[in-house]
Parts: C-alpha cells; structure tokens; sequence
C-alpha cells in the first residue's frame, strides 16, 4: 500500500499542534495557580545552550508549515517569532492549525518525489518529498513538540503522556 504524502502530513501536524496548545493551555494555568510569572516558563529552557519553550513552539509551526506548502508547491507564509506569552503562542498555534486546515489531498499526494530544497542563512539543503516530511520534518517536529513538553514538566506543570499523544 502507498502512503498518503497529505494523511501523514497535514492531519498529523493539526493532532500534534493541537496537543501543544493543550499543553502550554495548561501551563498558563499552572503559572496562574502557583502564582508564577509566566515568562518563567515562556523562556523556559532545560539547558543553557538549548532554545527556550517560546522558540520550540515556533520552529515546530515553521516546520509544519512550511512542510505543507513546499509539498503543495507554494511559499509558506512568514511570521514574525516576536510571542512572548502563552496567549500569543497559542494564538500562533491555532494560525497554523487554520492555515494547514486549508490544504487539499490532492495539493500535497503525489509529492513523493518532488524536490524540495531548504535555504537556511549559509547553505541549503535538498530534499526529495517523501525522505523530506518522514526523515526531516516530522522528528523535527516531534522533537520540538517534545522538548517543550520536557521545559513545562521539568517546571512543575502537571501533563502527562497522554496530554502529548492527545486524542485522534
């Protein structure tokens, strides 16, 4: 059987998005039931040299997408990565989950070949799409996902495994 290029991207980014806003939900709640300054956990990181939570939830936004559009053939769109709350990374979330909503299957099957080059400030790197959304972009994302999870549990924030896999 062929993989749908669209069911194993767009449906899996909207799940996993969803399950992070749950999840940061919860931490503004925590902050507010333990009387924590929020920011606290906005910046949270679980080592110095790692990204803190506001920039893991926007590098996995980035990475879903810009998946979905480089497969649909078009420009993701770009956004600013200035949130510093957990109502604006919500909000960034849900602008996500609304611009992923807008895709077709038919915009993004098919794409399993096609070539899908990554420009980052000093190189680029080239993908085809299959390897590009199984090998790259999901553990991207899930990595992510993950390491923001790690910062509000680490903090105190009561989420468990669940909360993460959500429900499908």
């Amino acid at each position: 059987m062929k993989i749908s290029m669209y069911q194993a991207s767009v449906p899996t980014f909207i799940l996993m998005l969803n399950n992070l806003s749950a999840i940061l939900e919860k931490a503004a709640a925590h902050a507010a039931a333990k009387k924590i300054d929020p920011a606290v956990l906005v910046n949270g990181r679980l080592y110095p040299d790692m990204y803190p939570l506001s920039r893991q939830v926007q590098i996995a936004t980035d990475n879903a997408k810009g998946c979905a559009a480089r497969l649909a053939s078009l420009e993701p769109p770009k956004y600013e990565d200035n949130e510093a709350t957990f109502a604006e990374l919500i909000l960034r979330i849900r602008k996500t989950t609304d611009y992923l909503a807008g895709f077709k299957p038919e915009q993004i099957d098919g794409s399993e070949e096609k070539t899908v080059v990554l420009k980052f400030r000093d190189s680029s790197r080239t993908f085809t799409g299959m390897p590009y959304l199984l090998n790259y972009v999901l553990p991207n994302i899930y990595f992510h996902i993950s390491t923001a999870y790690g910062i509000l549990r680490h903090n105190g924030v009561e989420i468990g495994k669940n909360d993460f896999i959500g429900k499908s």
